[in-house]
């Protein structure tokens, strides 16, 4: 491999999620495939230990990868792990532990340090379960918010990817009951200008389609089963027509999906949580991407959880992790070239802040 094709790699960070989950595994699927090299140059963010314990167990003997203790070491044809611990840890495949949640966030919260300090391009990150990592002292419901409090963003946008799909939330993971305080004309505008943005900047869609749903049955029918679409979705989708962003609706979300209309656009705007990812996942469950749009970096995780049900069984699947590391890429090299950065967006407004 010539010196430019290094330096034209992306630089990807993975944590490793779960230590009891499948996240190991479907990363190590992942990388046994050895063309991934020619697309990044990967770094898992965990245990030599941990990981040769799952690649035992996954009886992949003639696999191989590279501990390193800097990044100088960094292997150009194999997968790189930096230990982000010393000690023995104990794995327990399949059960939710506190150790389990402890480690995960170890690992996360270095490889976003490393991201901050430009030693990583992008983040992808394997499942994690969020009862266990809170007890490790997680305080968000889940990476989405994480990141957006790590990297200091206020415009964050979940957003969930295949081929022929892709939908944002307006809100994430909040309980039924809170839906509908938290939705307001600003706020779906604001999620409006996120998404447009990113598809014109992370996916080369230079005129985007935005669909918007409606958040009652059949989109409120005229008022009949609510009027949040009449007093707050119908006057966001309007203002934000009327400042060029090319958004339609508030539809009916049944009907929307079911029909196939998701087709005619780029992208759909759902209210909440599984209003858009329950037909998402329907339509493109294990072959999806969740991307964190918004961000001043990139990051994309696979479309399932921690999988303790089939953890060290050797039966998970690993399109989805596969199809987080394509997209970050993707979305990486993409930016760059839209908004003409040579370096990390973190790295070059943290140099102007120090001036």
């Amino acid at each position: 491999m010539s010196d430019i094709s290094r330096q034209n790699r992306v630089k990807v960070g993975i944590s490793i999620g779960d230590i009891n989950g499948i996240g190991q595994e479907v990363i190590l699927k992942t990388f046994m495939d050895s063309r991934m090299m020619e697309v990044c140059s990967p770094m898992i963010y965990g245990s030599s230990k941990v990981l040769s314990y799952h690649k035992k167990a996954l009886e992949l003997d003639n696999f191989t990868f590279n501990t390193i203790r800097d990044f100088s070491e960094t292997g150009n044809k194999k997968l790189n792990l930096i230990n982000c611990w010393d000690e023995d840890t104990k794995v327990e495949m399949g059960q939710a532990t506190e150790t389990g949640g402890k480690y995960a966030l170890k690992s996360l919260e270095a490889l976003c340090d490393d991201v901050m300090s430009d030693s990583m391009d992008v983040i992808v990150t394997a499942p994690i379960n969020k009862h266990t990592i809170r007890k490790a002292g997680f305080e968000f419901a889940g990476h989405t918010e994480y990141l957006a409090k790590k990297f200091d963003s206020s415009d964050s946008l979940m957003m969930l990817v295949n081929e022929n799909l892709r939908v944002a939330l307006v809100t994430t993971h909040l309980p039924l009951s809170r839906v509908v305080g938290a939705i307001n004309t600003d706020v779906i505008i604001h999620k409006l200008h996120i998404l447009n943005e990113s598809l014109k900047n992370d996916f080369n869609i230079q005129k985007p389609k935005i669909a918007v749903l409606g958040l009652n049955p059949h989109a409120g029918d005229d008022g009949t089963i609510g009027d949040e679409e009449i007093r707050i979705i119908a006057p966001a989708i309007k203002s934000a027509n009327e400042q060029k962003i090319f958004a339609t609706g508030p539809f009916g979300a049944d009907a929307f999906f079911g029909a196939g209309t998701f087709k005619k656009y780029d992208a759909v705007l759902a209210m909440y949580h599984d209003q858009g990812l329950a037909p998402f996942k329907a339509l493109a469950f294990g072959t999806g991407v969740n991307f964190t749009a918004g961000l001043p970096i990139v990051r994309t995780s696979p479309d399932h959880g921690t999988g303790f049900d089939i953890a060290g069984k050797g039966e998970a699947d690993e399109t989805s992790f596969r199809n987080a590391v394509y997209l970050a890429c993707d979305i990486f090299k993409n930016r760059t070239a839209n908004l003409g950065l040579k370096e990390n967006p973190l790295a070059v407004s943290s140099k102007s802040r120090d001036h």
